[in-house]
């Protein structure tokens, strides 16, 4: 598959790659497993020379032995001496970044917990040491820093008690592809193009490149097509969630696992929750959202933000698939009854993929950027559900809509009875009422 988009993050990694030349960048890409962080950074670099180390889990002074050959396949030029710590290694490229600008690219740079903690600090002493003085003693390096433990590299960059807090320059969090852009791809490749199979591909996907590229290349346009490629024996996709989020969880995982397989089969309440799992998860949801960035509590619009109207969902759409039919159903998955979960998803996946018919419409009005304010809204009975409620507070304008898998199942009549409930809060707004349904994707 090509390469797509992601156009503002390649300016802005050639922005700090120039200022580089003549002084000093750090800059640190984050995002999940499988979003594409490596594919943009070897992008945004295919032009220059650079550096290109990758941390896995073994011994420092093996991992400086590779990077040491790396320094002299980039600069065809041996280097004398031996590394065992990464901080020497470290500071020998700060020195010649002196002479030359360089640029460095530290790929999972979280995993350096796993080998030796203490690099953090080193590296923060190295880089003030030669970020600071005049202009011919300090380093010339663009040194861009990725890492998919969500959590870890927050708490490197983010947390005031961490060493490399504060160091960095620019900063991207790589975001699953937008919507017009996984249509753009669904339609390069699909060779029979339908709403249907789209809106499972988005429902399945959620733009996230990686499993967009395995259904591209495999030619897996189709909802029986993606789930040939998921549920079968050896799959790399059937541990897809545990391989993610294990080492984010760490021993808690149990807990968090059964939460968000809760939240996935439509549990999506704090009280619903905690009256399945008889104890307090607060605790849990509050890292899910804010420090795991997994989850995502949602609020009918002009809800009060301390309201208790408050539901959960998974925010990635692949994570919500995987709890929903594969971690639910692990015990057909570990007897290697495949089939069986593949009735399962066929059986239910019309029903399963409406509120992301609904997420999808919400996302491609988000995308044309006329409005403030998208939601959703709901009243505690459970009465009255708009599917999308968008506001312009500046133009005064808000759009109502239904949303239908059937555009002969929309009715304009009742949902304009329903918004009523509205009507003090929109009372100057000039609002517009319609459907989206299949026939309204491409």
């Amino acid at each position: 598959m090509k390469f797509y988009n992601r156009q503002e993050e390649l300016k802005l990694l050639e922005k700090t790659r120039k200022i580089s030349l003549e002084k000093p960048r750090m800059s640190f890409v984050v995002g999940r497993r499988r979003i594409g962080k490596t594919s943009l950074v070897l992008k945004a670099f295919q032009q220059q020379k650079f550096l290109y180390f990758f941390i896995a889990r073994k011994n420092e002074s093996l991992l400086c032995i590779e990077f040491k050959e790396e320094i002299e396949r980039v600069f065809e030029k041996k280097v004398l001496g031996e590394f065992r710590f990464f901080a020497k290694l470290f500071e020998f490229l700060l020195e010649r970044s002196k002479e030359e600008a360089i640029t460095l690219i530290i790929d999972e740079f979280q995993e350096f917990y796993q080998s030796n903690p203490s690099v953090y600090s080193d590296m923060q002493k190295l880089w003030d040491r030669y970020t600071m003085g005049r202009d011919q003693e300090i380093s010339k390096m663009n040194l861009v820093l990725c890492g998919s433990v969500y959590s870890l590299m927050k708490r490197i960059f983010e947390n005031a008690r961490e060493p490399l807090f504060g160091r960095a320059n620019e900063k991207i969090h790589l975001q699953p592809f937008t919507a017009d852009v996984l249509k753009s791809i669904y339609t390069d490749y699909a060779e029979v193009v339908t709403a249907e199979n789209f809106i499972a591909f988005y429902t399945i996907t959620g733009g996230v490149a990686k499993y967009v590229e395995i259904f591209v290349d495999k030619k897996c346009f189709s909802l029986e097509d993606m789930l040939d490629e998921i549920l079968r024996p050896n799959s790399l996709l059937l541990e897809e969630g545990r391989n993610i989020l294990i080492e984010e969880f760490g021993k808690d995982y149990l807990t968090y696992f059964s939460i968000l397989a809760l939240i996935a089969s439509g549990k999506t309440s704090r009280g619903e929750v905690e009256s399945i799992l008889e104890k307090d998860i607060g605790g849990y949801l509050n890292r899910l959202e804010k420090e795991y960035n997994i989850i995502e509590s949602i609020r009918p619009v002009f809800a009060k933000a301390g309201g208790r109207l408050l539901k959960y969902m998974i925010a990635d759409n692949f994570l919500a698939f995987w709890f929903r039919f594969i971690y639910k159903y692990r015990s057909a998955v570990e007897i290697n009854n495949l089939d069986y979960v593949k009735q399962i998803v066929q059986r239910d996946f019309e029903t399963y993929s409406g509120p992301y018919l609904e997420k999808y419409f919400r996302q491609v009005l988000s995308e044309r950027k006329e409005y403030n304010i998208i939601g959703r809204y709901w009243d505690r009975k459970g009465e009255k559900e708009m599917d999308i409620v968008a506001v312009n507070q500046m133009g005064k304008k808000g759009l109502i809509a239904e949303v239908k898998r059937n555009n002969e199942k929309i009715n304009i009549r009742k949902l304009k009875a329903k918004a009523s409930v509205l009507d003090h809060e929109l009372s100057a707004f000039q609002i517009s009422y319609r459907g989206f349904s299949l026939e309204d994707v491409f």
